[in-house]
Protein backbone atom coordinates (compact mmCIF):
# COMPACT_ATOMS: atom_id res chain seq x y z
CA UNK A 1 0.00 0.00 0.00
CA UNK A 2 1.16 3.39 -0.77
CA UNK A 3 1.55 5.66 2.27
CA UNK A 4 -0.86 8.17 0.54
CA UNK A 5 -3.14 5.31 0.39
CA UNK A 6 -2.37 3.84 4.15
CA UNK A 7 -3.61 8.03 5.20
CA UNK A 8 -6.57 7.74 2.77
CA UNK A 9 -7.65 4.60 4.23
CA UNK A 10 -7.10 5.44 7.76
CA UNK A 11 -9.26 8.73 7.69
CA UNK A 12 -12.17 6.86 5.57
CA UNK A 13 -12.22 4.16 8.37
CA UNK A 14 -12.85 6.92 10.57
CA UNK A 15 -15.43 8.63 9.14
CA UNK A 16 -16.91 5.32 8.50
CA UNK A 17 -16.67 4.38 11.91
CA UNK A 18 -17.78 7.75 13.86
CA UNK A 19 -19.99 10.35 11.90
CA UNK A 20 -18.44 13.48 13.55
CA UNK A 21 -15.51 12.46 11.56
CA UNK A 22 -14.83 15.28 9.24
CA UNK A 23 -12.62 16.64 7.05
CA UNK A 24 -11.34 20.31 5.74
CA UNK A 25 -9.08 22.04 3.78
CA UNK A 26 -7.91 23.37 0.51
CA UNK A 27 -9.00 21.11 -2.46
CA UNK A 28 -9.18 18.16 -0.35
CA UNK A 29 -12.82 18.11 -2.14
CA UNK A 30 -13.80 17.14 -5.42
CA UNK A 31 -10.20 17.42 -6.04
CA UNK A 32 -9.16 15.28 -3.94
CA UNK A 33 -6.01 16.52 -1.93
CA UNK A 34 -3.06 18.05 -3.26
CA UNK A 35 -1.28 14.75 -2.69
CA UNK A 36 -4.23 12.36 -3.45
CA UNK A 37 -4.74 11.75 0.17
CA UNK A 38 -8.78 12.58 0.48
CA UNK A 39 -9.14 10.82 -2.93
CA UNK A 40 -12.96 10.31 -3.33
CA UNK A 41 -13.91 10.43 -0.13
CA UNK A 42 -15.81 14.00 -1.70
CA UNK A 43 -17.84 11.16 -3.84
CA UNK A 44 -18.53 8.85 -0.67
CA UNK A 45 -19.59 11.25 2.48
CA UNK A 46 -20.40 14.79 0.35
CA UNK A 47 -19.48 18.39 1.22
CA UNK A 48 -20.74 17.80 4.97
CA UNK A 49 -18.01 15.88 5.88
CA UNK A 50 -15.51 16.45 3.05
CA UNK A 51 -15.01 20.53 3.32
CA UNK A 52 -13.12 22.16 1.06
CA UNK A 53 -11.92 25.86 1.97
CA UNK A 54 -10.59 28.74 0.70
CA UNK A 55 -6.63 29.56 0.96
CA UNK A 56 -6.76 30.93 4.32
CA UNK A 57 -4.74 28.74 7.04
CA UNK A 58 -5.83 30.42 10.30
CA UNK A 59 -9.97 29.98 9.45
CA UNK A 60 -8.89 26.42 8.62
CA UNK A 61 -7.51 25.55 12.01
CA UNK A 62 -9.64 27.85 13.60
CA UNK A 63 -12.89 26.27 12.11
CA UNK A 64 -11.89 23.19 13.00
CA UNK A 65 -10.90 24.36 16.54
CA UNK A 66 -14.73 25.58 16.66
CA UNK A 67 -15.95 22.43 15.43
CA UNK A 68 -13.84 20.39 17.93
CA UNK A 69 -15.61 22.71 21.00
CA UNK A 70 -19.23 21.55 19.09
CA UNK A 71 -18.43 17.87 19.40
CA UNK A 72 -17.06 17.03 16.10
CA UNK A 73 -13.76 15.36 15.50
CA UNK A 74 -12.18 17.56 12.48
CA UNK A 75 -9.01 16.74 10.44
CA UNK A 76 -7.97 19.73 9.02
CA UNK A 77 -4.73 19.70 5.71
CA UNK A 78 -2.57 22.20 5.27
CA UNK A 79 -1.23 22.22 2.18
CA UNK A 80 2.44 22.71 3.72
CA UNK A 81 4.08 22.71 7.26
CA UNK A 82 5.27 26.19 6.00
CA UNK A 83 1.90 27.52 5.72
CA UNK A 84 1.07 26.71 8.85
CA UNK A 85 2.73 29.11 10.09
CA UNK A 86 -0.10 31.28 9.47
CA UNK A 87 -2.27 29.68 12.05
CA UNK A 88 0.22 29.50 14.73
CA UNK A 89 -1.68 31.62 16.81
CA UNK A 90 -4.94 29.42 16.48
CA UNK A 91 -2.74 26.19 17.06
CA UNK A 92 -0.33 27.29 19.46
CA UNK A 93 -2.52 29.89 22.04
CA UNK A 94 -5.89 28.19 21.51
CA UNK A 95 -5.78 24.45 20.35
CA UNK A 96 -3.39 23.75 22.78
CA UNK A 97 -4.60 25.59 25.72
CA UNK A 98 -8.39 25.49 25.80
CA UNK A 99 -8.51 22.33 27.48
CA UNK A 100 -6.21 23.74 30.37
CA UNK A 101 -7.52 26.98 30.76
CA UNK A 102 -11.37 25.01 31.08
CA UNK A 103 -9.89 23.15 33.75
CA UNK A 104 -10.68 20.07 31.51
CA UNK A 105 -14.20 20.82 30.47
CA UNK A 106 -13.52 21.62 26.90
CA UNK A 107 -11.81 18.76 24.94
CA UNK A 108 -10.28 19.28 21.57
CA UNK A 109 -10.33 16.33 18.98
CA UNK A 110 -8.44 17.44 16.87
CA UNK A 111 -6.10 16.54 14.07
CA UNK A 112 -3.87 18.81 11.93
CA UNK A 113 -2.21 17.07 9.06
CA UNK A 114 0.47 18.66 7.02
CA UNK A 115 3.82 17.74 5.06
CA UNK A 116 7.01 19.35 5.61
CA UNK A 117 10.46 18.13 4.26
CA UNK A 118 12.38 19.14 1.40
CA UNK A 119 10.75 17.52 -1.82
CA UNK A 120 12.72 18.37 -5.46
CA UNK A 121 13.01 21.90 -6.11
CA UNK A 122 10.01 23.60 -4.61
CA UNK A 123 12.21 26.11 -2.73
CA UNK A 124 12.26 27.74 0.80
CA UNK A 125 8.77 28.47 1.12
CA UNK A 126 8.11 24.88 0.67
CA UNK A 127 10.76 22.82 1.82
CA UNK A 128 11.14 23.42 5.41
CA UNK A 129 10.74 21.45 8.92
CA UNK A 130 8.91 22.51 11.64
CA UNK A 131 8.40 19.90 13.86
CA UNK A 132 10.97 21.17 16.49
CA UNK A 133 8.17 24.52 16.60
CA UNK A 134 5.12 21.82 17.74
CA UNK A 135 7.38 19.65 19.46
CA UNK A 136 7.83 22.49 22.15
CA UNK A 137 4.91 22.77 22.87
CA UNK A 138 2.29 22.06 25.61
CA UNK A 139 -0.66 20.94 25.09
CA UNK A 140 0.28 19.71 21.45
CA UNK A 141 0.65 15.70 20.50
CA UNK A 142 3.30 15.70 17.52
CA UNK A 143 2.92 12.64 15.55
CA UNK A 144 6.12 11.81 12.55
CA UNK A 145 5.00 8.79 9.99
CA UNK A 146 7.65 7.64 7.99
CA UNK A 147 5.67 4.73 6.73
CA UNK A 148 2.55 3.10 5.12
CA UNK A 149 2.33 1.24 8.73
CA UNK A 150 2.79 3.80 11.28
CA UNK A 151 0.91 6.44 9.49
CA UNK A 152 -2.28 4.33 8.83
CA UNK A 153 -2.36 2.99 12.56
CA UNK A 154 -1.03 6.76 14.01
CA UNK A 155 -3.72 9.10 12.22
CA UNK A 156 -7.02 6.24 12.77
CA UNK A 157 -5.72 6.55 16.43
CA UNK A 158 -5.25 10.41 16.16
CA UNK A 159 -8.46 11.09 14.98
CA UNK A 160 -10.32 9.45 17.98
CA UNK A 161 -8.03 11.41 20.54
CA UNK A 162 -9.40 14.16 22.72
CA UNK A 163 -6.74 16.44 22.56
CA UNK A 164 -4.71 18.05 19.15
CA UNK A 165 -2.69 16.13 17.00
CA UNK A 166 0.02 17.97 14.90
CA UNK A 167 0.44 14.69 11.88
CA UNK A 168 3.27 15.31 9.94
CA UNK A 169 4.12 13.79 7.00
CA UNK A 170 6.65 14.11 4.26
CA UNK A 171 6.77 15.12 0.57
CA UNK A 172 8.97 12.70 -0.85
CA UNK A 173 6.88 10.04 1.05
CA UNK A 174 3.54 9.74 -0.30
CA UNK A 175 4.43 7.59 -3.07
CA UNK A 176 6.54 5.21 -0.93
CA UNK A 177 5.07 1.40 -0.93
CA UNK A 178 5.28 -0.52 2.07
CA UNK A 179 3.07 -3.08 3.98
CA UNK A 180 0.09 -2.68 6.62
CA UNK A 181 -0.70 -4.80 9.19
CA UNK A 182 -4.53 -3.99 10.03
CA UNK A 183 -4.08 -6.35 12.71
CA UNK A 184 -1.71 -4.69 14.73
CA UNK A 185 -2.09 -2.90 17.79
CA UNK A 186 0.05 -0.49 17.26
CA UNK A 187 1.30 2.13 20.26
CA UNK A 188 1.88 5.80 17.92
CA UNK A 189 3.27 7.01 21.16
CA UNK A 190 6.44 4.20 20.94
CA UNK A 191 9.58 4.16 19.15
CA UNK A 192 10.07 1.51 16.65
CA UNK A 193 13.57 0.03 16.58
CA UNK A 194 13.58 -0.64 12.71
CA UNK A 195 16.28 -2.44 12.55
CA UNK A 196 18.84 -4.14 15.24
CA UNK A 197 22.33 -3.39 15.67
CA UNK A 198 25.40 -3.81 18.78
CA UNK A 199 27.48 -1.15 18.22
CA UNK A 200 25.85 2.54 17.26
CA UNK A 201 22.35 3.90 17.88
CA UNK A 202 20.74 5.66 14.80
CA UNK A 203 17.91 7.98 15.50
CA UNK A 204 15.71 9.64 13.18
CA UNK A 205 12.46 10.54 11.80
CA UNK A 206 10.09 10.59 8.47
CA UNK A 207 12.22 10.38 5.85
CA UNK A 208 15.98 10.01 6.99
CA UNK A 209 14.74 6.97 8.44
CA UNK A 210 14.89 5.58 4.98
CA UNK A 211 18.41 7.52 4.12
CA UNK A 212 19.52 6.05 7.37
CA UNK A 213 18.69 2.35 6.29
CA UNK A 214 20.35 2.91 2.87
CA UNK A 215 23.41 4.30 4.51
CA UNK A 216 23.67 2.10 7.34
CA UNK A 217 24.22 -0.94 4.60
CA UNK A 218 27.46 0.53 3.69
CA UNK A 219 28.47 1.70 7.07
CA UNK A 220 28.23 -2.03 8.52
CA UNK A 221 30.43 -3.13 5.48
CA UNK A 222 32.92 -0.49 5.59
CA UNK A 223 33.41 -1.17 9.36
CA UNK A 224 32.26 -4.42 10.22
CA UNK A 225 30.32 -3.10 12.62
CA UNK A 226 26.32 -3.28 13.12
CA UNK A 227 24.40 -0.24 14.02
CA UNK A 228 20.65 -0.15 15.35
CA UNK A 229 18.19 1.91 14.01
CA UNK A 230 14.91 4.08 15.73
CA UNK A 231 12.37 5.86 14.09
CA UNK A 232 11.01 8.03 16.81
CA UNK A 233 7.21 8.07 15.61
CA UNK A 234 5.90 10.39 18.31
CA UNK A 235 8.44 13.58 19.06
CA UNK A 236 5.83 15.14 21.39
CA UNK A 237 5.90 13.31 23.75
CA UNK A 238 9.72 11.56 23.01
CA UNK A 239 9.57 7.86 24.13
CA UNK A 240 12.61 8.34 25.94
CA UNK A 241 12.86 4.49 27.22
CA UNK A 242 13.28 2.78 23.88
CA UNK A 243 16.00 5.35 23.45
CA UNK A 244 17.60 4.32 26.57
CA UNK A 245 17.63 0.36 26.36
CA UNK A 246 19.43 0.79 22.69
CA UNK A 247 22.44 3.57 23.74
CA UNK A 248 22.91 1.13 27.27
CA UNK A 249 23.65 -1.24 24.48
CA UNK A 250 25.31 0.15 22.05
CA UNK A 251 27.00 2.96 24.17
CA UNK A 252 27.29 5.30 20.91
CA UNK A 253 24.40 7.77 19.94
CA UNK A 254 23.82 9.36 16.54
CA UNK A 255 20.84 11.53 15.32
CA UNK A 256 19.91 11.98 11.93
CA UNK A 257 17.28 14.38 10.46
CA UNK A 258 16.66 16.68 8.14
CA UNK A 259 15.68 20.04 9.56
CA UNK A 260 18.73 22.93 10.04
CA UNK A 261 21.13 21.61 12.98
CA UNK A 262 21.10 24.88 14.95
CA UNK A 263 17.42 24.56 17.18
CA UNK A 264 16.11 21.16 15.35
CA UNK A 265 14.59 18.72 16.68
CA UNK A 266 17.96 17.03 17.03
CA UNK A 267 19.44 19.07 19.48
CA UNK A 268 16.08 18.18 21.61
CA UNK A 269 16.94 14.51 21.49
CA UNK A 270 20.31 15.48 21.84
CA UNK A 271 20.02 16.63 24.85
CA UNK A 272 17.72 14.44 26.97
CA UNK A 273 20.65 11.65 26.09
CA UNK A 274 23.08 13.88 27.50
CA UNK A 275 21.19 14.63 30.85
CA UNK A 276 19.68 11.07 31.19
CA UNK A 277 22.37 8.52 30.08
CA UNK A 278 25.31 10.10 29.84
CA UNK A 279 27.42 7.85 31.84
CA UNK A 280 26.30 5.41 29.53
CA UNK A 281 27.74 6.62 26.33
CA UNK A 282 31.75 5.97 24.99
CA UNK A 283 31.65 8.77 22.45
CA UNK A 284 29.95 12.18 21.73
CA UNK A 285 26.65 12.17 20.32
CA UNK A 286 26.92 13.02 16.49
CA UNK A 287 24.45 14.99 15.15
CA UNK A 288 23.87 14.82 11.49
CA UNK A 289 21.10 17.63 10.15
CA UNK A 290 20.27 19.91 7.69
CA UNK A 291 22.64 23.38 7.14
CA UNK A 292 21.60 26.68 8.34
CA UNK A 293 20.48 27.64 5.19
CA UNK A 294 16.77 28.60 3.28
CA UNK A 295 16.32 25.33 1.25
CA UNK A 296 17.68 26.88 -2.19
CA UNK A 297 15.62 26.10 -5.36
CA UNK A 298 18.57 24.95 -7.44
CA UNK A 299 18.99 20.87 -7.22
CA UNK A 300 22.89 20.73 -6.60
CA UNK A 301 22.60 23.13 -3.56
CA UNK A 302 19.37 21.58 -2.89
CA UNK A 303 21.10 18.33 -1.97
CA UNK A 304 23.56 20.13 -0.77
CA UNK A 305 21.75 21.39 2.02
CA UNK A 306 20.16 18.27 3.77
CA UNK A 307 21.40 14.92 4.52
CA UNK A 308 21.68 12.06 1.91
CA UNK A 309 22.13 8.75 2.29
CA UNK A 310 25.94 9.32 0.57
CA UNK A 311 26.70 12.38 3.72
CA UNK A 312 25.10 10.52 6.54
CA UNK A 313 27.59 7.70 5.49
CA UNK A 314 30.51 9.24 5.29
CA UNK A 315 29.95 11.27 8.58
CA UNK A 316 29.18 7.97 10.31
CA UNK A 317 32.08 6.52 9.37
CA UNK A 318 34.14 9.32 10.18
CA UNK A 319 32.74 10.14 13.81
CA UNK A 320 33.12 5.63 14.02
CA UNK A 321 36.85 5.82 13.15
CA UNK A 322 37.75 8.74 15.38
CA UNK A 323 36.11 7.92 18.34
CA UNK A 324 37.24 3.49 18.18
CA UNK A 325 34.08 1.42 17.20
Amino acid sequence: MLYREALNKAIDEAMEIDKSVVILGEDVGRYGGSYRVSEGLFAKYGKERVIDTPIAELSIVGNAIGMAIAGLRPVAEIMTVNFSLLALDQIINHASKFRYMSGGKLAIPLTVRMPGGVSRQLAAQHSESYETIYASIPGLIVFAASNPNYAYHALKKAIFLNDPVIFLEHELLYNEEGEVDFNEDLDPFKAKVVKEGEDITVISYLKMVKDSLKAIEKIEKSLNITCELIDLNSLRPLDMQTIANSIKKTKRAVIVEEDHKSGGYGAEVCARICEELFYELDAPVLRIAGEDVPIPYNRKLELASIPTPDKITAKIISWAKENGV
